[in-house]
Order: C-alpha cells, then sequence, then structure tokens
C-alpha cells in the first residue's frame, strides 16, 4: 500500500484513539488497568501518555508493514519520542508568551504532535538502512520507553510535567470525574429543588 495512505490512516486513527482515551478511565468507573492508557488527571504527562497509547497500538498495524525495514524501530522510536518532545515544548512556549491556557490551541498542539509523530516515522523508514547494532538500541529504545510510559502513571515523578493544574495532585490521586462534576453542577443535581426553596421562604 501506498505510505501517503497509511500517512493519513494512521493519523486519523491515532487522533481518534487519542482524544477518546481523554475519556476511558471515566467510562471504566476507575478502572486502574485502564487508566494505565488513558488519562486519569489533566496533567501534560497524561496528555502526551494519550498520543502514545494509540501510537503504540498502532504499531500492530504499521509492524505487520514495516517491520522488515531495517529502520523500523529506528523510525518508531523517533516518532515517540516526537509526541514527548512537542507537546510540552509548544503546550509551555506559547502559555509563557499568553500567560494563559487557551482551550483551542491546546487542541492543535495534540493534533500538530500527531502529525510531525507520523512524518518522522515515514521519512525515516524511506532513508538509507541502519547498522544492526542501531537496530538494536531502536529497538531496546522503544522498549524502555514503553515500560516508563506504563508505570509513569502508577508513580508519577514530582515534576511540572504530571502535576494536575486543577488541583496540583499526581498520578490516579489528581483524577476528577468530569462527567460527574458536570452532573453535580446542573440544576437537577441540587439538593434543594426551587419548589421546597419556596416553601422554606413561606
Amino acid at each position: 500500500m501506498d505510505n501517503t495512505f497509511n500517512f493519513w490512516l494512521g493519523f486519523l486513527v491515532i487522533s481518534c484513539l487519542g482524544t477518546l482515551a481523554h475519556f476511558f478511565y471515566d467510562w471504566s468507573n476507575q478502572n486502574r488497568v485502564i487508566g494505565l492508557f488513558a488519562a486519569v488527571n489533566e496533567s501534560t504527562w497524561e496528555h502526551i501518555k494519550i498520543t502514545l497509547t494509540p501510537t503504540f497500538l498502532w504499531s500492530l498495524y504499521d509492524g505487520a508493514l514495516y517491520g522488515q525495514n531495517p529502520n523500523y524501530f529506528l523510525a518508531k522510536l523517533m516518532s515517540l519520542l516526537v509526541l514527548v518532545l512537542v507537546i510540552p515544548t509548544l503546550f509551555y512556549a506559547y502559555q509563557k508568551l499568553t500567560k494563559k491556557s487557551i482551550v483551542f490551541v491546546n487542541i492543535a498542539i495534540f493534533y500538530i504532535a500527531i502529525f510531525l509523530s507520523q512524518l518522522t516515522f515515514y521519512t525515516i523508514l524511506t532513508l538509507n538502512p541502519i547498522n544492526h547494532i542501531s537496530q538494536y538500541f531502536s529497538c531496546l529504545g522503544t522498549f524502555v520507553l514503553f515500560g516508563c510510559y506504563m508505570t509513569l502513571t502508577l508513580a508519577p515523578l514530582k515534576s511540572f510535567l504530571f502535576k494536575d493544574p486543577i488541583n496540583g495532585k499526581y498520578g490516579f490521586r489528581a483524577h476528577i470525574n468530569l462527567f460527574k462534576k458536570a452532573t453535580q453542577k446542573s440544576p437537577s443535581a441540587s439538593k434543594e429543588s426551587p419548589a421546597k426553596t419556596t416553601k422554606k421562604d413561606r
């Protein structure tokens, strides 16, 4: 199949799954296993993680197509590192300039990072083949990154990247159920109905 087709297919699938991964933890009733792969709070790391999750999953597809390419693991490792580096770099750079967080800019950064990640992957695949030692270390680096990705939600570093901007907590402890919060704020969730309040006032 044409690389251009796979590029855009990968971008679309990773973008859609990454967007949905923002909600998987709540949809699963805060299942800890799901939380290893989905966003559990609003920290920068958790938004990086929900781009890594579908990119790792997409490896089942692109690995079947390009796994025999000597540059495959280098391309995969570099595409993952692009996500890890681009999202916080753009996010903190624009916030330093504007002094505020802008939702549509945050969303744009998410998709820009995925686009650049895919572009990096397919560009490296077309380069001259790397030697066996480089292939080995690229493969090792990919699995090390996967291990970090799996553990950093359970044991987040006490760093600004892992700190929830809403409550200042880390990891699972920082979780806020967005759906429950929205319900609590709705008029139907109030403890006293307007009718009861009127009766009391009388």
